[in-house]
Formats: structure tokens, sequence, C-alpha cells
């Protein structure tokens, strides 16, 4: 048996795992769509014969993330209810909460695509952690925003970090205000970081 015909003939969740502990799998099974159950652009590229064109992959990553996504947000809830004794504002919104999540996973995920795809794979390794480092300084999460030197505050309230960070204060009710800008931010960073992507993106 051929080592193609042989992976794919593993078990669910097997494909990358093997000698890995059983809970690895379980974790990692989310990201090994079973052939039968998901539509053709969901799946891993490796488990087709030739990789999906960039239109196909980048469209179906963003729809498929918030469902793997969402057992963490899940755990983060209920480890902050548990241990911290967290709780939402009186006037939280979750329909506010719920936008951020899907449009936050959206600009997100155009963005680490755009990398994924334009980059070779140092270099979005270094992009990524810049990035990182960026938008924790400039999302208003270690330093509020209006603390920030004035041109970079006006830097930071387009960045999608502090639209995302502004919109679940506003939907867990932890400040009050509209919603709205920073929803329109992460929306337009959506949409043009997959747009983008789509346009460029390329397989090594």
């Amino acid at each position: 048996m051929s080592d193609e015909s042989s992976r794919s003939a593993r078990p669910y969740g097997q494909r990358r795992n093997d000698g890995a502990p059983t809970w690895w799998a379980a974790l990692d099974r989310a990201d090994l769509p079973d052939n039968e159950g998901v539509p053709a652009a969901h799946r891993r590229w490796y488990e087709d014969p030739e990789p999906a064109a960039p239109v196909v992959e980048i469209a179906g990553r963003p729809q498929a993330a918030p469902a793997r996504r969402g057992w963490l947000i899940g755990l983060l809830v209920a480890v902050a209810i548990g241990l911290f004794g967290w709780r939402p504002g009186s006037d939280w919104s979750p329909a506010i909460a719920g936008a951020a999540f899907l449009l936050g996973t959206l600009a997100f995920a155009g963005l680490g695509l755009l990398m994924a795809g334009t980059l070779r794979a140092e270099g979005t390794l270094a992009a990524a952690n810049g990035l990182f480092l960026v938008f924790l300084l400039l999302g208003g999460i270690v330093l509020p925003i209006d603390h920030l030197p004035a041109f970079l505050a006006d830097l930071a309230r387009v960045l999608p970090a502090s639209a995302l960070s502004d919109a679940y204060r506003l939907g867990l009710g932890s400040a009050t205000g509209d919603a709205l800008p920073s929803l329109l931010v992460l929306a337009a960073w959506g949409a043009l970081t997959s747009l983008l992507a789509t346009r460029f993106f390329r397989w090594e």
C-alpha cells in the first residue's frame, strides 16, 4: 500500500498524530476533518492530489476558524469566571461580543493567510512575532490608547487589535460607547486582507 493510500485509510484524527499522545490527537482533531463530511473547499491542501486554488483555500479557512476556536473562548471564559470571579457588565451585549468575535476572526485570519501565502516560512514567523508585539503595544491591551503619543494613538485606532479590544470591552459591558466604529474597522481589515490574500496567495 502506498504512503498516500495508507494515510487516507487511517482513522479520523491520526493523519498527523502517529506516535503522539491521544490527548494531542483530540486537540488537533478539529483541524483534520473527515473527507466524507466536509466540503472540498475546507479540506486540508495536503489531502488533495492538487492544491486548491487560492480563492477556494482562502474562502474556506476564515469560515472554519470560528468553529475551531470557539471552544478556546469558552475555556477562557470558564477560567475567568471560576478562578478570578469575572462577570460581564450589567449592560453587556451578546450581539456586539459575537460580532467582534466573527469580524476579528475574519480580520486576523485574512492577515495570517496574506502573510503565509506571500512570505517564506521564516518571513512569516518573523512578521507574525513582530505584529504580535506591535498589536500588543498599540492595541489598547498593555497601555490605554489615550496614554500614547498623539500620532501613535491615531495609528492605533485604525489597527485591528485596538478595534477588537474596544469591541470586546463594549460587548462585555466593561466600557460604554458606540461599538459600530470598531466593528467597521474590523470588517474593513477583514475584507482588505482577504482580498489581498486571494490576489497574491501562492504555494511554495
